[in-house]
């Protein structure tokens, strides 16, 4: 039965207001501000110097191994972003929310009896090993973000030195459809027999999209709202609170019909955000089970009678 809710997270200013790599430009005494505008200047400078195109999503991990060869970011280690991970700070209300949401559903005799369970995923074009040392991840199911690849010096050391897996915000729409289908990612070996392209049946799949909350922080992310909208899922903005500027940026996601509804990124208790997102969970689990009571009540065979 594909009982499952799944609320989809985008990761940075969604649920942290700043970069998950923010840690890691302070570690290394690295001004964030620059690091990035220089990232914003090499799709030009490259197209000027070589005639070639970039990623604009995924550029920044040339950069960043850049920075590791220069000595700028020495020694840096898929281990040391897990470290790094741990110094992440959220919005308010977080991770509390996360058990929250999925405790409601669980613990709910009227939804544990249709097995209905609300999990959470990451999607994010940020970097997996930072999400995996955060304090949310005990609360995530999977994750989708970019990854490199470590060797190993004369000296034993390790450094990362290449990218193994990129995720941009055109491929995070991959993602939706490997949730969709019971693709897992972060645990599953690459031969996995089922992937993105493994044609299941509809009723078949573990996640339906009309299931779906995609929850992210601007126009990015577009392509994975449209993708939800699409197939009839639910779609929510946030912006950092006094944010006048990005406030009007969800406003015009909203205007556009690409989002259902947008609020503050305050995950406490009884705030816009937590009681929109919360019930809608509440009405998708209130969906799954009337469809779940109706198919049981079709199927099952009428009571013998007397003849």
């Amino acid at each position: 039965m594909a009982n499952i809710i799944a609320v989809i997270w985008d990761f940075d200013k969604t649920l942290l207001q700043g970069y998950m790599q923010d840690p890691i430009f302070k570690h290394y005494q690295i001004d964030g501000d620059t690091f990035w505008e220089e990232v914003n200047n090499l799709p030009e400078k490259y197209w000027k110097t070589q005639n070639v195109h970039v990623n604009r999503d995924t550029i920044y991990l040339n950069h960043f191994l850049h920075y590791v060869k220069s000595g700028k970011f020495k020694g840096l280690t898929n281990e040391k972003m897990r470290k790094f991970g741990e110094e992440l700070e959220f919005y308010p209300g977080l991770p509390d929310f996360f058990k929250r949401t999925v405790d409601e559903v669980e613990n709910n005799p009227r939804y544990s009896e249709y097995d209905i369970k609300v999990q959470h995923f990451v999607v994010s074009t940020g970097l997996l090993e930072i999400i995996k040392g955060c304090n949310i991840f005990p609360y995530i199911k999977d994750a989708w973000a970019c990854e490199f690849i470590e060797t190993t010096d004369e000296n034993g050391e390790k450094t990362i030195s290449e990218i193994g897996y990129t995720i941009d915000n055109t491929s995070k729409t991959r993602a939706l459809f490997e949730i969709n289908k019971g693709v897992a990612h972060m645990n599953e070996k690459p031969d996995n027999e089922i992937n993105v392209n493994t044609k299941i049946p509809e009723a078949s799949r573990k996640v339906h999209f009309k299931n779906m909350i995609y929850i992210a922080d601007g126009p990015s992310d577009i392509p994975a709202f449209s993708v939800i909208k699409q197939f009839n899922g639910s779609t929510f903005a946030v912006y950092p609170k006094g944010n006048v500027e990005a406030m009007n940026q969800v406003e015009q996601l909203r205007r556009e019909g690409r989002v259902h509804m947008y609020a503050e990124a305050d995950y406490r208790e009884n705030t816009t955000t937590d009681l929109w997102i919360r019930q809608k969970i509440k009405a998708l689990a209130e969906q799954i089970r009337n469809e779940e009571k109706a198919k049981l009540t079709k199927f099952a065979n009428p009571p013998l009678k007397h003849l």
